[in-house]
């Protein structure tokens, strides 16, 4: 299945673009958001980001077909008040940021971000790492079993944590853990069989912690945010569509501290979630929450 843009409408129109806007999307991924953005008004210019190198190329060639002026950038969005400088911009009028995985790389063979597949272990938002990179080779093999249970328990909120860390450690002793596959078994393994048995596989969470800590993604979050909401013209709005209570908890509280600072209002009381009807049609909405900021 290709990637399907979650909350696209909500957003969107949650953002309340206006023509000549300065709109930011600091997560490309399929490129679905940035096309509705470029669409929803006339003479706006799209500044967008993405880790994933793929990411860039499908929304330029997405974005071909628009009128849209576009500067597009393969790096990470809390650098957005460097991107902004670089660009010659000082402030932007909306900001959207979209937390999830794409669908791509999701499928995509090589990743490492699924346990469905034998694959190596890499987990890196980046298309191609270098070797200074952190990879989840590196998170699993070389730190230490209390640290992997620190990140297990706190970005997976795993209450087996303790158990998995210890058998990952047990087991790289005897060789190193290579593969996603060789991760997952491990993982089912530590659990109670009555866990496994569960709706959701017991390695889900182990993997989202493991990748949020390679790629750094709550501190990305809390930077990029904070930075978006600070370069927002008065009356500008930031969205943000995150899939974890993780991701859900930051943004609350940034929004939160935020209006009581009197920078703005937050639009949304409650976040937003998907229709039955988009469920139905891209199950991976059913975590996504969509939460909105205007500036004073």
């Amino acid at each position: 299945m290709g990637h399907i843009s979650v909350l696209l409408e909500e957003a969107i129109a949650g953002l309340h673009i206006k023509d000549d806007d300065v709109v930011f999307d600091g997560t490309l991924g399929g490129g679905g958001h940035a096309l509705s953005i470029c669409k929803s008004s006339q003479h706006i210019t799209l500044i967008g980001t993405d880790l994933d190198k793929d990411g860039v190329t499908r929304a330029k060639k997405l974005l071909q077909t628009t009128l849209c002026r576009t500067y597009l950038f393969n790096t990470n969005f809390r650098d957005i008040d460097k991107i902004l400088h670089e660009v010659g911009v000082t402030s932007i009028n909306r900001a959207l940021f979209d937390l999830g995985l794409s669908s791509y790389q999701l499928e995509e063979k090589g990743r490492g971000f699924s346990f469905q597949r034998d694959e190596p272990l890499l987990m890196t938002m980046k298309k191609n790492p270098e070797k200074s990179d952190l990879s989840a080779y590196d998170v699993v093999n070389t730190w230490s079993e209390e640290n992997l249970a620190d990140i297990i328990y706190g970005y997976g909120e795993e209450r087996y944590s303790r158990r998995i860390a210890k058998k990952i450690a047990e087991s790289r002793k005897i060789k190193p853990i290579a593969t996603t596959m060789e991760l997952a078994l491990l993982i089912s393994s530590a659990v109670p069989a009555a866990y496994r048995r569960g709706k959701i596989h017991p390695a889900t969470k182990t993997f989202q912690a493991i990748r949020i800590a390679v790629n750094d993604e709550l501190t990305s979050t809390k930077v990029g945010v904070r930075k978006a909401i600070d370069l927002l013209e008065k009356g500008g709005r930031v969205a943000v569509i995150s899939f974890n209570s993780l991701e859900d908890r930051i943004i609350k509280k940034l929004f939160r501290e935020s209006a009581e600072k009197g920078k703005g209002k937050i639009i949304t009381k409650k976040p937003l979630t998907a229709s039955k009807k988009e469920i139905q049609e891209n199950p991976r909405s059913r975590s996504a929450k969509l939460r909105i900021f205007e500036k004073k």
